[in-house]
């Protein structure tokens, strides 16, 4: 029984030493880059053969961290931050200061694409969140950090991008004739959850595969660390994906895929406000979500021909809330102020966007250079019921986009990349009619140097513009302008085998970065005040990861991000930017055992942070996880997967979060393909 305490202040002497050696960082930042490690055998690779900051997290990460919401998978992504999180509701994604917040489920900094479908929230008073979906229905996600790799993507993109691609039939059948069925089932102890994922994956012939899934994950009210419940974190939500391919022409050089998904919830007498635990004066309702996505992609990449690989990706996204007052919920009920409230808490929402997108990507060596170069147009149309607090109408954009990876001799990546949009606004109703039309050029420039003794340097610079959205009609300041921001980086990296041991491997990446947002529209001086817009908002950050594994199964995987922001008004006054996330830093050491099994110990810490108007403390909680896979026996072909997250049950509210987080939680996964 003794061995237990010692046991645990060994895990939290660890804990401490991250968050001071996360503390060094910040103060060695000035002096020099630090990097991230990468390793073949570890569970993600470090993406240092390219000057833009991203992240992907393959399947079988996304399958061991065993998450509950798209917003969990990422939470390790260094500069990503949970707004809440374990649920889909009241969450979001803040990815380098920009994104969800308490308020508002977004604020159109960080854009979320679903196989090339641009999804998401608008900017709703106190029931917005990033994305209503299951993470059984996607075979990947990617995390592009800031703006310099966000050209491709959409217009003032300041956080980054999370791109989402839904599971193949061929995933499951592996290119090979036949059918699979596959089953998953998951049970998770804190809010009594049980999900469960069927796939049936269906190839009858080598040019068509089609794909279903069917999931549906149901959780209680979760406790926090304290064992007291917290209050609007249950849920049920359904999701389906039907997914089809279909490949043609000779070489089989043409393909058309299109992917069909669908999640809803209905969550009765809950807070109005989604980011809040109990009813306030908004009272309860009752609230059915329905989140669809469509897109059909056609492909053509003729054999021998390096300039073609053109896609054509029609999109639609569509999202509709219904909602309505519970009577008696709210103190106000019965009284004058009620009345001004009654709209808001009856408001139904819906919000669709369709889009054309073609782009082509071109291989061709012009002399010395070699070019990946990709161009592209788009077509988006935009349409928002009108509701209280969210005024109707459809924004309609045509843009132009060209990216040109140039690889010059050995070493040299220089990669410029523009972006043109025009838009056209117009209201629903005789005070916000407009027509408001708007455009913008922007762009950005990366270069990268990498030495042939696997170190790398790299630098970048981006501009971009947030023309003026659905929100802003009715107000006249806001409509006539776009918000601007400028961000440079500049980092290192270093990526080696076999560096201190045969079969080894070694990768690192530091990424520095500074934002200066200004001609501000989307955020006001003051949270309750009168609604003046901020100057501007300048951030800067440090972003790290490493992995390294060993021949024999050991890996280390780590990354960490420390940032500072500030906000000024328009006297100058400067003060803590309000959706600065804490220094953070994560911490996974692990070992597999060939194909059988995989056992990894993971410590996340966040330093604490002070405000204007409190503190928040910090923590440090620990997660372990096992991966076992059968390789021979009755049990071969099935695959059980077991986590204890917050083994301590610690109790804490990460900053930016409106929810505290959950308390220890056990939880176990059954997969088998049939």
């Amino acid at each position: 029984m003794k061995a237990i305490p010692d046991i645990r202040a060994f895990l939290l002497g660890t804990t401490a030493m991250l968050a001071a050696a996360g503390s060094a960082t910040a103060q060695e930042a000035g002096d020099g880059f630090l990097g991230t490690l990468v390793l073949g055998l570890s569970k993600r690779e470090v993406q240092t053969g390219t000057a833009t900051p991203v992240t992907s997290v393959n399947q079988e990460e996304m399958d061991d961290r065993q998450a509950g919401t798209i917003a969990e998978l990422v939470d390790s992504v260094p500069g990503v931050t949970l707004v809440n999180g374990s649920t889909p509701g009241g969450s979001g994604i803040n990815i380098r200061g920009f994104g969800a917040n308490g308020t508002f489920g977004t604020d159109q900094k960080v854009a979320v694409q679903v196989d090339g479908a641009s999804v998401g929230a608008e900017e709703l008073y106190r029931i917005g969140t990033q994305l209503y979906t299951d993470p059984f229905l996607y075979r990947q996600v990617s995390v592009i950090r800031g703006t310099v790799g966000s050209f491709e993507f959409g217009s003032g993109i300041v956080g980054g991008v999370v791109k989402l691609e839904t599971k193949d039939a061929s995933d499951f059948t592996g290119g090979e004739i036949g059918v699979v069925f596959g089953q998953t089932v998951e049970f998770t102890s804190n809010g009594n959850g049980i999900t469960s994922s069927s796939i049936l994956a269906w190839q009858p012939t080598e040019n068509f595969e089609m794909l279903l899934n069917y999931t549906w994950r149901d959780q209680d009210i979760q406790k926090d660390g304290k064992g007291a419940a917290i209050g609007n974190s249950a849920f049920t939500l359904p999701s389906g994906l039907v997914k089809a391919r279909y490949t043609f022409g000779q070489n089989r050089e043409h393909s058309l895929t299109l992917a069909l998904s669908q999640t809803q919830t209905s969550d009765r007498d809950v807070p109005y406000d989604s980011f809040v635990m109990v009813a306030d004066v908004f009272g309860n309702v009752d609230r059915d979500t329905l989140s669809r996505t469509a897109v059909l992609t056609y492909n053509f990449n003729p054999a021998g021909n390096d300039l073609v690989d053109l896609d054509v990706i029609l999109s639609r996204a569509d999202q509709q809330i219904d909602q309505t007052y519970v009577p008696g919920s709210s103190p106000l009920d019965g009284t004058p102020d009620f009345a001004q409230i009654s709209p808001l808490v009856n408001a139904d929402h819906r919000y669709q966007t369709t889009k054309l997108t073609v782009k082509n990507t071109a291989h061709a060596v012009t002399g010395a250079i070699r070019h990946d170069l990709r161009t592209g147009v788009e077509l988006v149309h935009k349409k928002r019921r009108d509701a209280d607090s969210a005024p109707g109408g459809t924004d309609r954009r045509l843009a132009f986009f060209v990216v040109d990876d140039m690889q010059i001799g050995d070493g040299w990546t220089i990669s410029p990349a523009l972006r043109y949009e025009r838009s056209r606004i117009e209201g629903v109703t005789a005070a916000t009619a407009g027509p408001y039309e708007s455009d913008a050029l922007m762009g950005g420039l990366s270069i990268r140097r990498a030495f042939a003794n696997g170190f790398a340097v790299f630098g970048s610079a981006a501009y971009t513009e947030s023309l003026p959205i659905i929100d802003d009609l009715g107000n006249a300041a806001l409509i006539a302008m776009s918000e601007k921001s400028r961000t440079f980086e500049i980092g290192a990296s270093f990526d080696r085998a076999d560096l201190f041991r045969p079969g080894d491997r070694l990768a690192v990446k530091a990424n520095l970065y500074s934002t200066d947002l200004y001609d501000v529209t989307s955020y006001t001086a003051s949270v309750s005040g009168p609604s003046v817009p901020l100057a501007r908002v300048e951030t800067r950050g440090l972003e790290l990861e490493a992995s390294y594994s060993t021949e024999s199964g050991h890996y280390l995987d780590f990354n960490a991000n420390i940032v500072e922001g500030e906000e000024f008004n328009a006297a100058g006054t400067a003060a803590r930017w309000r959706n600065s996330p804490a220094d953070s830093g994560r911490l996974t050491l692990g070992r597999r055992f060939g194909e059988a099994l995989d056992l990894s110990w993971e410590v996340a810490a966040a330093r604490p942070v002070t405000t204007a108007t409190t503190r928040v403390p910090g923590f440090g909680v620990h997660n372990l996880r096992l991966t076992w896979n059968p390789q021979s026996g009755p049990l071969e072909g099935t695959i059980i997967r077991a986590g204890i997250e917050n083994l301590f049950d610690r109790a804490y509210t990460p900053h930016l979060s409106t929810r505290p987080a959950p308390g220890r939680n056990f939880k176990v996964t059954l997969s088998r393909l049939f």
